[in-house]
C-alpha cells in the first residue's frame, strides 16, 4: 500500500484469474467467454482488471462505452472488446479506430455504420441484440426484418454474433421466464438463419445463467458480478446449492480501506454530525475517516453500519458525509491516528462484503461495488 493515500482499495490479481478459471470450467473448453468489465470493471478499475484479465484466457472484453474502449487499449488490451452500449454518432468511427464489436439494436445506427464502413472500404464485426422480454435493447422481429434489408444492403457488416439480455434469471427461483426468453431467443435466431444470416457466435448467458443453465451457454458466455467474486442475488446461490453446486466456486477480490485522521473524545448527551442524528449516551471516542458517500460509502448505512478496525465493530455514528464519516472506537483499545478502517474486506475474524453493504442499504452488490469512486486508488496485490 502507498502511504500517501488515505483511501484505497486492493484487487487480489489471484483470486480474480481463480474466478475466471472456475467460471471457464463450467462454460467448458469450446465456449467462449466475454469479461464483463464495465461500469469500472464493477468498481475494481478497469485499467486494473484490463491488465489481470492479458493474463487470462478470456477472449473478450465486455464494455459499456467507447470511452472504455479508450481506456482498455491504452491498457494494453489487443484482443476484442464487445461494445454492450450506445454510440454517439459523432463517435462512429470509434468502431474501426478501436476495433470494437458493437452491439446493435437501432436501424438508424446500423445504417450509418453500414455507410462509414463502405466509405473507409473496411468491414466491421457486429453482434445484434434481440429482443426476447426485457424491453431495454434490441429488435422484435418485425424490426429485425428491416435490419435484415440493411444486413443485405451493407455486406461490409459482418454478423459475428447474435445475443438476448434475460430480464428475470437473477431475482427468482422460478426460471419459467427465463425459459420462455430463451424459447424467444431460439425463435429469432431461426429466423434470421431462414434470411441466410448466421452469426458466429450465440449468445445469452451472464453470470446467473452461466452458473445456473448449461442450455444458456451456446457459443459464449458474458460473465460479470461472478468474475469479481459475487453471487448474482441470494436466489441465484440457492438454485446453484440445489442442484449440487459447490461453495469454493466464487471468492470477492476486493478490499477497501481508509486511514484515521482524527481521534475525538465527545462528552455523554453530545451530538455527532448533520441534522443531530446521534446522540452519545457515555463519554465516547469518535473516529474520523476521510471517506463519504462521494468515495461510494453509501449515505443509508448512517447510523446503521460499521467498519473493522483492529478486527473489531466500529458503528458509524451520525450522518455519512460528502468526504467523512465519523465512528465509535469508544470500546476498542489502542486505536492510534492513522489506523486502517476496512470499509469492505477482512479484518482478523471479521469481514464485510459489498454483499453487507447491499443488505444495509436494500440494494443489490453491483450497486455497491461500481459506485465505489473512480479516483480512489486501486492497488493489484
Amino acid at each position: 500500500m502507498d502511504m500517501k493515500n488515505l483511501n484505497w482499495i486492493e484487487i487480489d490479481r489471484k483470486t480474480i484469474l481463480a474466478n475466471v478459471r472456475n467460471l471457464s470450467r463450467l462454460a467448458g473448453t469450446k465456449v467462449a467467454m466475454a469479461a464483463a468489465a464495465k461500469a469500472n470493471g464493477y468498481g475494481h478499475g478497469l485499467a486494473e482488471m484490463t491488465a489481470i484479465l492479458k493474463d487470462s484466457p478470456v477472449q473478450y472484453l465486455a464494455l459499456h462505452s467507447t470511452l472504455e474502449a479508450e481506456v482498455a487499449r491504452a491498457a494494453g488490451w489487443e484482443r476484442k472488446i464487445l461494445l454492450v452500449g450506445g454510440i454517439a454518432p459523432e463517435d462512429i468511427d470509434a468502431v474501426i479506430r478501436l476495433d470494437l464489436e458493437p452491439t446493435i439494436f437501432d436501424i438508424g445506427f446500423m445504417e450509418n455504420l453500414g455507410r462509414l464502413c463502405r466509405r473507409s472500404k473496411v468491414t466491421a464485426r457486429i453482434h445484434v441484440k434481440l429482443e426476447t422480454g426485457t424491453n431495454r435493447q434490441g429488435f422484435t422481429q418485425k424490426e429485425l426484418d428491416r435490419a435484415i434489408v440493411i444486413l443485405k444492403k451493407y455486406p461490409e457488416l459482418t454478423v459475428e454474433g447474435v445475443s438476448t439480455h434475460f430480464a428475470n434469471i437473477e431475482d427468482t427461483t422460478d426460471h419459467t421466464y427465463a425459459r420462455h426468453q430463451l424459447d424467444q431467443f431460439r425463435k429469432l435466431v431461426a429466423h434470421l438463419a431462414d434470411k441466410g444470416i448466421v452469426p458466429h457466435l450465440r449468445h445469452t448467458a451472464c453470470s446467473a445463467a452461466l452458473l445456473l443453465f448449461k442450455d444458456t451457454y451456446f457459443d459464449l458466455v458474458r460473465p460479470g458480478i461472478a468474475l469479481y467474486g459475487y453471487w448474482p442475488s441470494k436466489e441465484t446461490y440457492v438454485s446453484y446449492k440445489l442442484e449440487g453446486g459447490k461453495n469454493s466456486i466464487l471468492k470477492p477480490a476486493l478490499s477497501f480501506y481508509s486511514r484515521i485522521t482524527q481521534i475525538k473524545t465527545v462528552e455523554a448527551d453530545s451530538f455527532v454530525g448533520y441534522g443531530c442524528t446521534y446522540r452519545t449516551s457515555t463519554r465516547s471516542k469518535i473516529a474520523i475517516l476521510p471517506v463519504g458517500y462521494y468515495e461510494g460509502i453509501d449515505r443509508r448505512l448512517s447510523n446503521l453500519g460499521y467498519v473493522l478496525i483492529k478486527g473489531k465493530r466500529a458503528p458509524i455514528r451520525g450522518r455519512i458525509c460528502m468526504n467523512l464519516t465519523m465512528v465509535d472506537i469508544t470500546d476498542i483499545p489502542g486505536v492510534k491516528v492513522y489506523d486502517t478502517a476496512t470499509i469492505i474486506g477482512t479484518d482478523k475474524s471479521e469481514q464485510i462484503t459489498a454483499d453487507t453493504h447491499a443488505g444495509w442499504c436494500q440494494t443489490i452488490n453491483y450497486e455497491i461495488l461500481s459506485r465505489l469512486s473512480p479516483l480512489i486508488p486501486r492497488i493489484v496485490v
